[in-house]
């Protein structure tokens, strides 16, 4: 019998922290998007390409990422990830040039890529059915707080210091995050290395690249843009090629027969749903809080931090209710909170002060620390520490497809619905065009002029397309419960067999003890056939 290894806790803390870079830079360069253009004269096309390169690069190296963790050791993955990280902190602070920014951005994001198969694809080999449920909420919850704290960090670094700071505050982080990591967190891996599917890798990275490309472009000009289809129709052909690839090969990188398990589909399905629909607030909150109610970047970041609380209230009760209730109708649960945070987001008026959108942000917030945490870890439960890395950055390349759709299509919604409320008539052609642009040069135009009237009417519009985002949002959460109630099963990794005449594997290696003791069919374990692979009923 195995015993606990001790030291599992403090290898999660160690996690935390590198968890809360990649959250911190998913949002800090948008603030410093204006500062890059004059320092580094960046034309628009490059300011967009400095965001748009990093997903790109983000997405299409998760799951080679994930390969490498289950292949060479997470550990090794991740303390290689941290320090790619660091480094490319250091490049972007430093840099003089776009071209060198690019550069240095390109380098965060495999980084980044990294961090997640490394981090989430130790849990299963650390954690047992009852204690994994708390790890992913921590992970989860420490991804999610980085991004209010990027613009909160963010504002107040570009109001003292230089634009490079924003940047630089990552390398202390990382910097705890590999002391931590070498100190706690045990080395884990695949017990057969799993060998290199070249053909995989390239139709994978390919396909989601070209997936990711397209919805941007979508949302930069419309969704009839020949750009914009070509990339997306290439990106879904790309990736059937992946799916017809996996399926013959005898060594495949994704084991197709894991999307058997109605854990892994569902869970992983709600969790991009979730992206979809908590991108329609990332996007137009900070423009809400900025140009409606005229706070500061700093300003915006603290009235976001309600969110983050009810997260974190909710993520700290989810294992209960999942005990209580069971996985489908905690799931459930969370989304219907999430739906109900997001309805009153719908009711906001351009009149109301920044207290009721703290009050709906935290309800909404409540709702996603319930549901997301425990559909993540209904998707983990079907993987075996074998192909922890590759399983959990599958789920992760799925979440940010789905958070780059919520992007793009309520980015338009919101657009559209603001343009459609301005009547603009008495206006000159060009102040008209610069208006309906977007709010941010809607409200520059109605001071400049100094009119009061034009003023309140743009506001009142983008409220109005906001509103109309997240009924659309809220739309999608009512749908996750109809879909976790009908497919998700009752318990995390119920169902799963090894296939017919296998015998399940001894699991992934591991330089310390794991705990399996009282726990005779742990969610991880039973589904991995002789040689490793996945296989699921």
């Amino acid at each position: 019998m195995q015993t606990a290894d001790p030291r599992r806790w403090l290898a999660l803390v160690a996690m935390v922290p590198a968890a809360l870079v990649v959250g911190i830079d998913s949002t800090v360069l948008s603030l410093a998007l204006p500062t890059l253009a004059t320092s580094l004269h960046a034309s628009t096309s490059e300011l967009q390409w400095f965001v748009s390169a990093y997903m790109l690069v983000f997405a299409a190296a998760m799951i080679p990422a994930g390969l490498l963790a289950d292949r060479y050791g997470r550990k090794r993955i991740l303390l290689l990830a941290l320090v790619t990280l660091g480094v490319g902190s250091l490049a972007c602070a430093y840099s003089a040039t776009s071209g060198q920014f690019m550069a240095a951005r390109i380098l965060q994001a495999f980084g980044a890529a990294m961090v997640v198969p490394g981090a989430m694809g130790a849990l299963p080999a650390l954690f047992t059915e009852e204690e994994r449920p708390k790890a992913v909420a921590a992970i989860v919850a420490a991804t999610m707080i980085g991004q209010p704290i990027g613009p909160l960090l963010g504002g107040w670094l570009l109001t003292t210091f230089w634009w490079g700071s924003v940047f630089i505050i990552n390398v202390p982080i990382v910097l705890v995050a590999l002391v931590a990591v070498l100190a706690f967190l045990p080395e884990s891996r695949s017990e057969r290395r799993p060998r290199f599917d070249v053909p995989g890798i390239a139709l994978s990275s390919g396909g989601f690249a070209l997936l990711i490309y397209g919805v941007i472009q979508a949302g930069e000009t419309s969704w009839g843009d020949a750009k914009a289809l070509a990339a997306l129709a290439a990106g879904a052909v790309v990736l059937a090629l992946f799916a017809g690839w996996e399926r013959r090969t005898a060594e495949p990188l994704v084991d197709l027969r894991l999307f058997r398990s109605p854990g892994f589909t569902w869970g992983t399905a709600l969790t991009t749903l979730v992206s979809f629909s908590m991108m329609g607030v990332m996007f137009s909150m900070p423009l809400y809080f900025q140009e409606v109610l005229g706070l500061s970047a700093f300003g915006n970041g603290l009235r976001q931090l309600p969110m983050i609380g009810g997260l974190l209230a909710g993520a700290i009760v989810a294992t209960r209710v999942a005990r209580r209730l069971g996985v489908k109708l905690a799931v459930a649960l969370g989304f219907a909170i999430l739906a109900a945070g997001l309805v009153l987001g719908a009711r906001t008026h351009a009149g109301d002060g920044g207290g009721y959108a703290m009050a709906w942000l935290a309800i909404a917030g409540v709702g996603l620390g319930v549901g997301l945490p425990t559909a993540m870890d209904a998707a983990l439960g079907a993987l075996s520490p074998e192909h922890g890395g590759v399983g959990s950055a599958l789920i992760q390349a799925l979440r940010m497809v789905g958070g780059a759709f919520g992007a793009a299509i309520l980015g338009s919604v919101i657009n559209s619905g603001y343009r459609g409320a301005l009547e603009l008539g008495v206006l000159p052609a060009q102040a008209s065009a610069l208006v309906q642009d977007s709010v941010a040069a809607g409200v520059a135009v109605a001071k400049q002029l100094g009119s009061a009237d034009l003023l309140a009417m743009v506001r009142a519009a983008f409220v109005h397309g906001m509103n109309t985002a997240f009924l659309v949002c809220a739309g999608a959460a009512v749908a996750g419960v109809v879909l976790a109630l009908v497919f998700m099963p009752n318990r995390a990794g119920a169902g799963k067999t090894a296939g017919a005449g296998e015998e399940p594997s001894g699991g992934a290696t591991s330089d310390a003890p794991a705990e399996r003791a009282g726990t005779p069919a742990p969610a991880h374990e039973g589904v991995e056939s002789a040689h490793g692979a996945l296989a699921v009923d």
